[in-house]
């Protein structure tokens, strides 16, 4: 790990990345793409350390309140903010201005967190994101080696709940010939909805790949799933988008349990709901 200073901290959508890089260890990682020009390694993960002072001074300036969000690109709950705590000066800035927050991630260390992200959801809004791919844990600890297993996270989710801070589930990705059956996804859909998610987001039952997480994606298929990579090659070649051959009668399945439940569940309608800032009235003279 080593600190850099940024430039700039929000993104025109109001988007941070705090830190560049990342150390959960998960095989399937999008950021590793190259077209992001992340960190190589990975895991040499740049703290972008004035990110609070650069926030400050973004927020002075707008003349609206809105919602900012952080960990899009990589996790703002990794190992090195245990010690860093550069996500919760980030939120102790929004809370201050008055702002709403949201946060996507998949490790417990955000509960640490839950007295902030309260109080921000007291005066505006806050959304806690998680990402969770499997029912099996022990299949977590192998796809996602480093970060609390999706056991954990579903705890976390109720947590959340229960402190009437709504949540949204990453239910993504589904990598074929490991977690795209039928019974894992029947599973993750039931645990979303008994920890009261708010909404899923899901964009078909696959994965992505190109150049810089297609490489490491297959060695690590060579590491843990011996001759999945080759099916892969056979079956995929080089696509961007490797769609299970199952998504259609998933994604049924997927849209119809939602509906039922009443869970925000097209990405359109997900995205809107957590961009959207809420117009909260000051009480009046006559209010009791």
């Amino acid at each position: 790990m080593h600190f850099v200073q940024a430039k700039t901290i929000l993104s025109a959508h109001n988007g941070m990345n705090i830190y560049r890089g990342c150390t959960h260890g998960c095989i399937y990682c999008d950021s590793r793409s190259k077209c992001y020009h992340t960190p190589e390694p990975f895991e040499d993960v740049e703290a972008k350390e004035n990110a609070p002072e650069l926030l400050e001074a973004a927020l002075k300036k707008k003349r609206k309140k809105c919602m900012i969000g952080t960990g899009s690109m990589c996790d703002p709950y990794m190992h090195c903010e245990e010690k860093l705590l550069l996500t919760r000066r980030c939120l102790e800035i929004i809370d201050r201005y008055g702002f709403g927050a949201t946060v996507i991630t998949k490790s417990d260390l955000v509960l640490r967190d839950l007295d902030l992200l309260k109080s921000i959801n007291e005066k505006a809004k806050a959304v806690v994101q998680m990402t969770i791919t499997t029912a099996d844990d022990e299949l977590c600890r192998k796809v996602e080696p480093n970060v609390c297993p999706t056991g954990r996270r579903v705890e976390v989710l109720k947590i959340f709940q229960k402190e009437n801070i709504p949540t949204v589930v990453w239910l993504c990705p589904f990598l074929p010939g490991i977690n795209n059956t039928k019974e894992n996804f029947e599973s993750l859909l039931a645990m979303c909805a008994d920890a009261g998610v708010k909404g899923i987001i899901n964009f078909g039952i696959g994965l992505t790949l190109r150049e810089g997480n297609r490489e490491y994606y297959y060695s690590k298929l060579d590491e843990k799933f011996p001759g999945l990579k080759d099916r892969y090659i056979q079956h995929y070649r080089n696509s961007y988008n490797l769609l299970s051959s199952n998504n259609s009668e998933l994604m049924k399945y997927f849209n119809s349990f939602c509906t039922r439940r009443g869970i925000i569940h097209t990405p359109e309608k997900c995205f809107e709901y957590l961009n959207e800032f809420p117009e909260k009235r000051e009480p009046g003279l006559f209010d009791v």
